[in-house]
Order: C-alpha cells, then structure tokens, then sequence
C-alpha cells in the first residue's frame, strides 16, 4: 500500500459527539473499529439463531462500510480509491449474502478483509496521514 495516498484517499470526515477531536485518520480508525466489533459480535447472533439481532448488527455494519465508501475522495490522483471503492461493495454484497444465507465463513471473510485493512491504516506513518494534493497536469 502506497502511505503517502492513503490518507488522502478520504475526505475530511466529521463527526459529532465524542469524536469530535478525532482527526480523519482517527475517525476512519474508529469506523473500522466500530465494523470489525459489529461484525464479531453478529457472528455470535448468527449461531445462535438470534435472528433481529444479527440483522440489526449486519446492516449497522452495513452502514459503517457505506460511510466508509462515502468518505473516499475521488479528487486524490491515485488507483487507491477506486480499489477501495470496489472492496467496500465488494464487502456490502457479501454481508447482504451472510445475512440472507445466514453464513457465519462470510462475515468472517469481511472481517478479516476489514482488519487486514485496517491494520494497514494503522500502519500509515503520522506524516503522511495528510492527504497529498491532486498533482496538476499541465
């Protein structure tokens, strides 16, 4: 993963409440962290045939990875975001898939996709977590 687009890849994202002095990269920390424990503890529902509740985590997480797609700044020059793009549908139609076919090897699929990704996040360097200008083209 290329650090210096990383952070760029999303746009400033604001929040309310107790994350309000989060910076971006903090808040995207926060949205994967928040989508990894919804998807653990959906697993859980799912095997024990909870069904409301693991319907109610799946699609928050649903949510999370909607927020997280949104977040993406198309303006930063770089192959990142349409990648990211792709693997945050990617990872939605899978957890509809999960849900409907109640299938807990899915949603474990999608958070191992998510913590991989997350990690790597995590392992952006404090000075590139600024997001980079577009370069100009002329």
């Amino acid at each position: 993963m290329a650090f210096g687009y990383g952070a760029g890849a999303y746009q400033q994202v604001r929040s309310h409440g107790s994350v309000e002095t989060a910076d971006a990269h903090g808040l995207i920390t926060m949205l994967m962290d928040g989508a990894i424990e919804r998807l653990v503890k959906a697993r859980g529902h799912m095997v024990r045939g909870e069904v409301a509740a693991k319907g109610e985590l799946i699609s928050r997480c649903i949510d999370i990875i909607g927020e997280l797609q949104g977040s993406l700044d198309p303006k930063v020059e770089t192959p990142l975001v349409p990648q990211l793009n792709a693997l945050y549908d990617y990872m939605g139609r899978r957890l509809l898939h999960a849900s409907l076919h109640n299938d807990p090897r899915v949603l474990d699929e999608v958070t191992g996709l998510l913590q991989q990704l997350r990690n790597s996040w995590a392992m952006i360097p404090l000075d590139a977590r600024r997001p980079q200008p577009a370069q100009d083209a002329t």
